[in-house]
């Protein structure tokens, strides 16, 4: 409880101290159009969440995005497993991943256009740059299953179901959980910044672009406040959620049962 306590109260005090700098930032430029002061930022946020319309905008944002990690994943886990499995793909594959992860959102953005909708690119996105995280992290947890563990396995003749539950799932879940937390930060920027930069029908990217556009400086700060609480609690969720699977420590090599 205490350790609790003093984790709340250092987070209530980092807050605090950026809260406050953000005041006097906002008072030394004296200037809203330039840096609006938290108060007015706070109200054009209040605003923005009495408003159906902003609520439907977000969930358009958060279902493409979440679309975009899911497919990412599945893809991800498919590629790790064959890649784990055969060295040729490995090799074959490694320097499109490079190339995914080290080329701009903007340059991906601009390309992918020319051949898929708006509203489908935001999706596109996401899943593209995920997809490299979940690849690297789930082949780190299948090679992570030592050579000992596999050999039990084999003298116990375990089926291929309790190896995957025994013996991959529990290997591969931390290097999994660890994706997850990089991965949702950088899907929710890679998907925002494709709506801004391709504007579909109702995102949260539109909604950037719309008041980069019309000069409305306070709901810029409003909707991109909004989108890092978002990222925030979505990411924190995720995380406990997936952290609460029924999944035990790997198998013992002193521990077996058949």
């Amino acid at each position: 409880m205490n350790k609790t306590l003093n984790k709340a109260f250092q987070v209530a005090v980092s807050i605090l101290f950026w809260f406050l700098v953000w005041v006097v930032a906002s008072y030394r430029v004296n200037n809203a159009f330039l840096l609006p002061s938290p108060v007015k930022t706070l109200r054009a946020t209040w605003e923005l969440l009495k408003t159906s319309d902003f609520w439907l905008i977000a969930f358009n944002t958060l279902g493409r995005i979440f679309l975009g990690i899911f497919i990412a994943t599945l893809i991800g886990i498919v590629v790790a497993i064959a890649t784990s499995k055969v060295t040729f793909f490995d090799t074959l594959l490694s320097p499109a991943m490079s190339a995914v992860k080290a080329t701009p959102v903007a340059s991906f953005a601009f390309l992918a256009v020319l051949f898929i909708g708006h509203d489908v690119l935001p999706i596109f996105i996401t899943a593209l740059l995920v997809l490299p995280i979940i690849w690297t992290n789930v082949s780190a947890g299948i090679k992570g299953v030592s050579k000992e563990h596999k050999e039990v396995a084999k003298v116990y003749q375990f089926s291929k179901t309790k190896m995957l539950t025994k013996l991959y799932v529990p290997s591969v879940l931390p290097y999994f959980l660890a994706a997850c937390r990089s991965a949702i930060g950088l899907a929710w920027k890679a998907g925002v910044a494709a709506e801004v930069l391709c504007p579909p029908r109702r995102a949260i990217g539109t909604e950037l672009y719309n008041a980069k556009n019309y000069l409305d400086t306070e709901k810029l700060f409003a909707v991109t406040l909004l989108t890092i609480i978002f990222s925030i609690i979505l990411e924190k969720l995720l995380i406990y959620l997936i952290s609460k699977l029924p999944i035990k420590s790997n198998v013992s090599s002193t521990e077996v049962r058949a």
